[in-house]
């Protein structure tokens, strides 16, 4: 006898395994890192680490993360143009996810994160929270993650196809 899994309270099934993802916001200056629950519904903002200018992403540290909650995929925005599609930035990302995944041995998924920041920063404004700017910055960074990863894992119980640019697990 098999058992169905049980619906989330929004209604959608829920993952028949339990996954722990780790949702990656890559950028120049920060990379924002949020948390999947152990259920893989719900993203939640993690942390932003900070690039050294002129040095690469802190990938031993993403992975350090990574072990230490238990993660076993990772979820990262692509940054795609609305009209144009991938750019210069998009093959960094992609090579930073190739980067990240040869490091933790896990699968990384690419997922479009156009607008995830301004998504992000006008949910941190519209609370009225009120901080140093560079703490802004930082938290809007780990807003993105989660509004990446969670997009990946609304489409994932929807059975959607979560990996909308085509360019699936890396």
């Amino acid at each position: 006898m098999t058992s169905t899994p049980p619906s989330s309270p929004t209604g959608h099934r829920a993952p028949a395994r339990p996954l722990r993802a780790m949702g990656v916001d890559y950028g120049t200056r920060r990379v924002g890192l949020a948390l999947s629950d152990p259920t893989g519904t719900l993203a939640t903002p993690l942390t932003t680490l900070v690039r050294r200018h002129g040095k690469r992403a802190p990938v031993g540290r993403i992975v350090e993360l990574a072990r230490r909650h238990d993660v076993d995929r990772f979820v990262l925005g692509l940054p795609l143009h609305p009209q144009e599609g991938e750019n210069t930035w998009t093959a960094e990302a992609r090579k930073f996810g190739r980067r990240l995944r040869d490091r933790s041995g896990l699968p990384v998924h690419f997922i479009d994160e156009s607008y995830s920041s301004a998504e992000a920063e006008a949910r941190i404004r519209f609370v009225g929270a009120k901080r140093a700017k560079r703490e802004d910055k930082a938290r809007i960074d780990a807003g993105a993650a989660a509004i990446i990863l969670q997009d990946w894992l609304d489409a994932r119980a929807l059975d959607a196809p979560a990996d909308r640019d085509g360019g699936g697990a890396a």
